[in-house]
């Protein structure tokens, strides 16, 4: 059992759970190596027919851990005389949205369930996932497209909720709550929260009924046509560039200076306050 992700199986369902519920399940290098590892390993497992992703705690992930990748990245610039390498740094992301595209890639069915924030990386992550069902709690958006970031995979966007809402969303960073999403179409159900993950395990295991090599037949098809329809490693391979890149600029550079002279919380908030939404939203 790992310190990020915990494995389970039920019959032919493999559950993968995020277990850092007193860290929001932000995400951390040991969080993607776990969860990559997980992932192939359900792969290779004939027993496995669908793979189940979710969270513990009030969040299934609120974006990846600022402490750490403030600090990393200041500590770069600090160490390194030489101008930013982008390639570099494709290599360092990259190997993050390489991970999470392993839930869109699988040749098995993968079923998440989200609820409490799901932003910012978050959404990284869980919009690679072939169908999500959301409790009511439940709260997406990407705020580092104001400052810091945009998302690895924007084609995920795009397929979830179509071309103008992909817009909206990644313009403004705004967050959309689950019944939104249901609404775009991001999500396929949304449920109370103390029903979620009973209704996402009746789910995965009313799908593992169906014979294991019927189940990979059809995911290979239609993975297939997202992959024709959106070319998610092109995607994948530019969103990561430009995340690189909006990390760099001045107001990058400003963000990760502003978060090590008062901590990352407060410059999360002063990114926030004038949308008034996420930490800044009124009760």
């Amino acid at each position: 059992m790992g310190n990020a992700v915990r494995e389970e199986t039920h019959g032919h369902v493999r559950r993968l759970t995020l277990c850092r519920p007193d860290r929001y399940n932000t995400i951390t290098p040991e969080l993607r190596d776990e969860l990559g590892t997980a992932l192939d390993v359900a792969e290779r497992d004939p027993n496995v027919r669908v793979i189940l992703f979710d969270a513990e705690g009030p969040a299934f992930c609120a974006g990846y851990g600022l402490d750490w990748s403030t600090d990393a990245q200041s500590g770069e610039e600090q160490r390194d005389e030489r101008v930013w390498d982008s390639v570099r740094d494709q290599h360092m992301i990259g190997s993050f949205a390489d991970t999470w595209a392993k839930l869109h890639d699988c040749s098995k069915p993968t079923v998440a369930a989200v609820q409490g924030w799901c932003i910012a990386g978050g959404t990284n992550i869980v919009f690679n996932a072939h169908l999500i069902v959301a409790g009511e709690s439940a709260r997406f958006g990407y705020p580092p497209s104001r400052v810091w970031g945009i998302p690895e995979a924007p084609w995920n966007w795009v397929a979830r909720m179509g071309l103008q809402h992909a817009r909206r969303y990644m313009l403004t960073g705004d967050e959309f709550t689950a019944a939104q999403a249901l609404e775009m179409g991001a999500v396929l159900d949304v449920v109370p929260d103390d029903a979620l993950h009973e209704h996402a395990m009746a789910l995965a295991q009313r799908i593992a009924q169906v014979p294991g090599n019927q189940l990979e037949m059809i995911t290979w098809s239609l993975n297939a046509v997202a992959d024709e329809m959106y070319d998610p490693r092109a995607s994948r391979r530019l969103g990561t560039l430009f995340d690189g890149v909006a990390r760099h600029t001045q107001e990058g550079l400003d963000f990760v200076e502003r978060s090590q002279d008062v901590g990352f919380r407060e410059a999360v908030r002063d990114r926030d306050r004038p949308f008034g939404d996420y930490g800044e939203r009124r009760p």
